[in-house]
């Protein structure tokens, strides 16, 4: 089976597209089928998570493009950018996959989430589009849940600060 064993950009015409949600662009090693047919296997050094608009360069130097699943998200927008701000640090409190832009914030729809948003004077609107969230903070590629269990191991020269009570 033919293999796509690195992340790459091109202008060129892909042989085919894969198009995944969220969660499922985090990989590293695991057979695909592109959207046209194309069967391969993803045989990465390390999971990553898969850019939407990146190209996955396969053995035979064809490539197959990324492209982010519609899903449902919703779009969050403040009254000013300081409210912004104090919007994103409730979100970031929370551990939530978010999109940053200079003017919203995008989340996955969560109806909890959205009202206490609500609540919070933002505007929330429900859209079925693609999800791009900011990467993690320490260098894994994609943001994970609140008790740090991913399977790695965690003793990592300093503290959280963070309560997990």
């Amino acid at each position: 089976m033919i293999k796509a064993t690195s992340i790459t950009h091109s202008h060129d015409a892909p042989a085919d597209t894969v198009t995944l949600t969220y969660d499922d662009r985090f990989r590293r090693r695991m057979v695909m089928t592109g959207d046209d047919g194309l069967a391969f296997l993803l045989d990465l050094p390390e999971a990553v998570q898969l850019q939407d608009g990146a190209d996955l360069l396969l053995t035979d130097g064809r490539h197959i493009r990324v492209l982010a699943a519609p899903e449902d998200i919703m779009q969050v927008i403040a009254k000013d950018p300081l409210h912004l701000m104090r919007t994103a640090w409730h979100i970031g409190n929370r551990h939530l996959p978010c999109e940053i832009h200079a003017d919203r914030l995008v989340l996955r729809w969560d109806h909890v989430i959205a009202d206490m948003l609500e609540k919070l004077g933002c505007e929330v609107k429900r859209l079925d589009a693609s999800f791009n969230p900011v990467g993690g903070a320490y260098g894994h590629g994609k943001t994970h849940s609140h008790d740090h269990n991913d399977g790695r191991n965690d003793d990592h020269g300093h503290s959280h600060g963070q309560s997990h009570d």
